[in-house]
């Protein structure tokens, strides 16, 4: 029988702050933009907001444990456990879990869409379906390099335009200039799993953006994914200059670049990993902080 702890790392929680960095940043360009703060209406809202991402990235995890572990992709792999490749859970119940998160997300979503407006409803349609055929499906696009552009788009864009816009109900530039930051640090995060898992993919036929870059050009991009937050950074404070602050949150990538730049074996990527979900954490604390404080 899977333990609980089994379960906890199945849903891999080093990827977490990618689910909440941009509900946190979407919140603070909330109070950033708005003319009053009203704490008994955002704050369930934002709270919402949160539970709908979380349970969709736990969601797409257990989905590609479910999808990469049934195809054999999993089979000889570094990094973090995989339920249905080591056999500590069976193909169904991970199915069972992926899809009882995208369901919580679903019930969080449609009081969200109760309390704003019903488009809501399509767009976490649209989610769902993108975090199941992310590497689910006849055709899932994970495996023809696509994967960089889903994180963007969904746990960057849509995730905090989206939260902004439940919480105050309207969007800024201010938001989209910080969804672009949100996904930025999202693809960082995904591109140095990429990277750890370089030989593996390719050996099972799985061409990631990592695998058509190969090595070299991978870990040059992950620099260059940086440079852009930095970019996004200061365009966004051209809306608000409270979001500087997010340019010293961006010294905590330097471990990070250093260690993916200089790392030949999978434990050091592992560790970079690491280092990369927590610079996401504090870029996106310090970004916030700068926009409520200013």
């Amino acid at each position: 029988m899977t333990s609980a702890n089994e379960w906890w790392l199945g849903a891999r929680p080093r990827t977490l702050p990618a689910a909440v960095v941009p509900v946190l940043i979407g919140t603070a360009v909330a109070y950033d933009q708005a003319s009053d703060f009203v704490a008994a209406e955002w704050l369930p809202r934002a709270t919402l907001a949160l539970v709908v991402s979380l349970a969709l990235q736990v969601g797409v995890n257990y989905a590609n444990d479910y999808s990469d572990g049934v195809r054999g992709t999993d089979d000889d792999r570094a990094g973090p456990m995989r339920l249905v490749a080591s056999h500590r859970a069976t193909p169904r119940a991970v199915k069972v879990a992926a899809f009882t998160a995208f369901g919580a997300a679903c019930v969080a979503g449609l009081v969200l869409a109760a309390l704003t407006t019903w488009w809501l409803i399509a767009l976490g349609v649209v989610c769902v379906v993108a975090g199941w055929t992310y590497t689910g499906g006849p055709r899932p696009y994970g495996y023809v390099g696509l994967g960089e552009v889903f994180v963007f788009v969904f746990f960057g864009l849509v995730a905090t335009i989206g939260t902004t816009y439940v919480v105050i109900e309207s969007v800024s530039v201010l938001a989209v200039c910080s969804g672009v930051l949100a996904g930025l640090l999202a693809v960082a995060l995904l591109m140095v799993n990429n990277i750890r898992d370089i030989d593996g993919d390719a050996r099972s036929g799985k061409q990631t953006l990592a695998v058509r870059l190969g090595v070299k050009r991978s870990k040059n991009l992950f620099v260059l994914i940086y440079v852009a937050a930095l970019f996004a950074v200061l365009l966004a404070a051209t809306q608000s200059l409270g979001a500087l602050l997010g340019c010293a949150g961006l010294l905590a990538a330097l471990p990070a670049i250093t260690t993916v730049r200089d790392a030949t074996t999978a434990p050091r990527l592992i560790a970079a990993l690491g280092m990369t979900a927590r610079t996401q954490l504090v870029v996106g604390v310090c970004y916030a902080l700068g926009l409520i404080i200013h």
